[in-house]
């Protein structure tokens, strides 16, 4: 099989910032204006970069063994794993407020480590971002419906 790979570059918009329980994403001056009107949404998918796994063999593991589920594995593509072809993670975090002038956004919870780049930014969007009759593997049967309020993401202290 060819591959058609193109090299793309992507650049980080700012970082994950964790301190004393706040979390916010801290957006670097250059592209605050681009947080306009975000305040009004309620919740943004934040898309980042998992680093700590920036390693060649990271980058080329296909089938992975998955923590919460345990005895089960599966390929990169049907799992969240930050170990991937390229580390693009994504978070669905409720906005506690937005400030566009210092570039910060306070979100209740990220399952990403405080020092992460961000690399971009969406208000989520229920017309697109989430389907009727959605169906999971099995082995996720027994995960909430919906993301608790304080996430399931990282919790303060387990960097």
């Amino acid at each position: 099989m060819e591959s058609s790979a193109k090299t793309m570059q992507i650049y980080p918009i700012g970082v994950v910032d964790r301190h004393g329980g706040s979390i916010q994403v801290c957006v670097e001056e250059p592209y605050r204006a681009g947080l306009k009107a975000l305040d009004t949404f309620s919740h943004v998918i934040v898309f980042w970069w998992a680093e700590r796994y920036d390693e060649p063999e990271a980058r080329q593991a296909l089938v992975v063994p998955l923590p919460y589920a345990e005895g089960h594995e599966a390929g990169v593509f049907a799992c969240r794993a930050p170990v991937r072809p390229n580390l693009i993670m994504t978070t669905v975090c409720k906005i506690l407020s937005v400030d566009e002038h210092n570039g910060t956004v306070h979100i209740a919870n990220i399952d990403a480590f405080g020092g992460t780049p961000v690399i971009d930014l969406k208000p989520y969007f229920p017309v697109v971002d989430r389907v009727q009759d959605a169906r999971i593997s099995s082995y996720l049967v027994g995960w909430p419906e919906w993301m608790p309020d304080d996430g399931i993401g990282l919790i303060e202290g387990e960097e």
